[in-house]
């Protein structure tokens, strides 16, 4: 690996490592809360091809995120299609459809890592679903050289391996491993792979720095988005591109305001917020 450049973090700004082309940041010691260093680990970025094998069909390989079940993401994005339009109504209603659309089960019951879907769309941050293949449902965060950078007091910084080395991202939990409850949780009829709720956290860098992209190197099948409309009270679903997949608008127990509000936050400046902006904006006309 070739370090060919060093960049100063500076807080108390969220500062997320670079991973376009591979790009990690390294910092010597947990005290350095500023200075890293930058090394670029080339990368191919090509749209995903179908690559031959033994089986009873071929399998499709992202070439930038090889981590992604494509097939499987291609399914949710057909299940989608058919909620699309029975997701006004109440919210228990339409999470459970959310879930079945991402190849999940509705656990609310079972244990944290043994497939607990309770948390899945119901908070701010837990609103990506993940098409992740089985080689990588067992990625771990576990660190040994990291980056520590200075974070705003809703968020925690973490490390994780990528290419060999340890790197940091903001927002991800040390010890992450999913990969039981990915299998448990996961409805296999939707293809090879596994899906789940991942960490929105870091979504709004370019390229996107979340636990799907990075710790899964898997595209999103959808991410869930709050509006930000005067109630929060509406949603649009859309893909790893940002473009819009589905919109609703739920009644009854939602996720609360602040968690609403969190979650377009998350995003805002992003690739990701512009469906919602739209909607936001449209609201407003209507308005006044």
């Amino acid at each position: 690996m070739r370090v060919v450049s060093s960049v100063v973090l500076s807080s108390p700004l969220i500062v997320s490592t670079l991973f376009r082309f591979g790009v990690s940041a390294i910092s010597p010691n947990s005290n350095a809360s500023t200075a890293a260093t930058v090394a670029f680990v080339p990368n191919q970025s090509f749209p995903y091809n179908r690559s031959s094998s033994s089986s009873r069909m071929t399998t499709a390989v992202d070439q930038e995120y090889p981590g992604t079940a494509v097939e499987r993401l291609v399914a949710v994005h057909e299940r989608v299609k058919e909620v699309k339009d029975s997701l006004n109504g109440p919210w228990k209603d339409i999470r459970r459809k959310l879930l079945w659309a991402g190849g999940l089960r509705d656990l609310p019951n079972a244990r944290p890592g043994e497939g607990y879907t309770g948390h899945s769309f119901n908070d701010y941050n837990h609103v990506d679903l993940t098409t992740m293949m089985d080689q990588v449902s067992d990625n771990e965060n576990d660190g040994n050289v990291r980056v520590f950078l200075r974070a705003e007091s809703l968020f925690a910084t973490f490390s994780f391996s990528l290419y060999g080395l340890a790197v940091q991202i903001v927002g991800i939990a040390r010890g992450n491993f999913l990969g039981k409850g990915i299998q448990i949780a996961s409805l296999p009829e939707l293809g090879p792979g596994g899906s789940w709720s991942t960490c929105a956290n870091g979504c709004n860098q370019n390229p996107p720095q979340d636990v799907a992209h990075i710790q899964f190197q898997s595209r999103i099948a959808f991410k869930l988005v709050w509006c930000p409309t005067d109630s929060y009270n509406v949603f649009v679903l859309v893909d790893d591109d940002g473009a819009l997949l589905a919109k609703g608008v739920p009644t009854g127990d939602l996720p609360s305001l602040d968690q609403r509000v969190l979650n377009y936050q998350l995003v805002r400046g992003s690739k990701y917020a512009v469906e919602a902006d739209k909607v936001a904006a449209l609201q407003k006309t209507k308005d006044q």
